[in-house]
């Protein structure tokens, strides 16, 4: 039995006896992808596949598996366990703000969390969503592509799942969730003076699905799953990292007032195309490799050049709902505490 395994690393092959039994599989699994324990997917479109429902014992030709020739996708199992136990533990809890923040603060969460959450949606000529950029990966037989995320407040959340937790953007609400609950168990870290908000109130306001998430989220979830989280700033294409000691990265892009996220999709050469659904994206990356960040910044200076970008400070901006006009994010948040008014727009 031959079949492929693509994993956080890129794709591998797997051959195996007729006589080869699941332990003997997910032995292999392991050994190439370097997951002790994994989640799989395969088929097209990809579906989940469980090998827990068998005996390790028995053999694969007895389960009814047609794996020859069968491409699966590895996608690590531990990763989410925090969800499952949001707040049992603290001890993988960072003890003092990661200095990585500090260079978010121009991010949307550091200046809109004492302030009511807005809704600011990108004018059209922003939108890549027809045509997004690519850049050909060849070292590791891909395409470096954006992954666009859903224009509803909870981008942020949606992007960091997508990529760390195997394609899942609907986990939004476990996320804020989550956050809440890292924040109230460390009430020294996250006191009211960095959260610019009573950690309560700030609490509440985070699990609101309305409330967008910015550096203090991105700091937690760096720590809470162990990933190196890289947000590349579109507009001056910065680059903050968040738990730089992390032996896996994530790579989200920021332009403004949105997220979304970088993947490497594999491809046929010269690879400067992917046809392949998300499904079978790579969005977990060695930290080692640097050249994967520096493409992904090659792709954010493809979006700069198309200003996939908001200047947050200085954009005419205009209230949907009055129509009001004002220069930049401060002004629209004055003019919301006064209004009640949330839905702004390019103007």
């Amino acid at each position: 039995m031959r079949l492929r395994v693509r994993g956080p690393n890129g794709v591998a092959n797997i051959s195996l006896p007729d006589t080869a039994t699941v332990a003997d599989l997910k032995q292999e699994i392991t050994s190439k992808t370097d997951l002790p324990a994994f989640d799989l997917k395969a088929g097209f479109p990809p579906k989940d596949l469980n090998l827990d429902q068998f005996d390790d014992e028995l053999k694969l030709a007895d389960t009814g598996l047609k794996l020859d020739g069968e491409q699966l996708i590895a996608t690590p199992h531990d990763i989410a366990g925090p969800l499952k136990h949001a707040g049992s533990s603290t001890s993988n809890l960072p003890t003092s703000i990661p200095p990585s923040y500090q260079a978010s603060t121009a991010q949307m969460s550091s200046s809109s969390a004492s302030q009511p959450p807005l809704s600011l949606a990108r004018k059209s000529s922003n939108d890549v969503s027809d045509d997004p950029p690519e850049v050909p990966f060849p070292l590791l037989n891909g395409t470096l592509c954006l992954r666009i995320m859903p224009d509803d407040n909870s981008c942020m959340f949606r992007a960091f799942s997508s990529a760390a937790l195997g394609g899942d953007i609907d986990s939004m609400h476990e996320l804020r969730s989550l956050v809440a609950s890292i924040i109230q168990s460390q009430p020294d870290t996250y006191s009211e003076a960095v959260l610019e908000k009573k950690p309560d109130a700030y609490c509440a306001w985070i699990k609101r699905e309305d409330a967008w998430g910015g550096g203090i989220e991105l700091s937690i979830l760096s720590q809470q799953f162990d990933l190196e989280i890289c947000s590349i700033n579109v507009q001056d294409l910065r680059v903050d990292r968040f738990n730089e000691t992390a032996a896996r990265r994530i790579i989200l892009v920021y332009s403004g007032i949105h997220y979304d996220v970088v993947a490497l999709s594999p491809s046929e050469e010269p690879h400067t195309h992917s046809d392949l659904p998300p499904d079978f994206d790579t969005k977990v990356f060695d930290t080692g490799k640097d050249e994967i960040l520096a493409g992904a910044v090659e792709l954010c200076g493809i979006l700069q050049g198309k200003h996939y970008y908001t200047d947050t400070a200085g954009f005419a901006i205009k209230c949907n709902q009055c129509g009001w006009r004002g220069k930049g994010e401060k002004e629209a948040t004055v003019h919301a505490s006064n209004t009640g008014h949330m839905d702004f727009g390019e103007s």
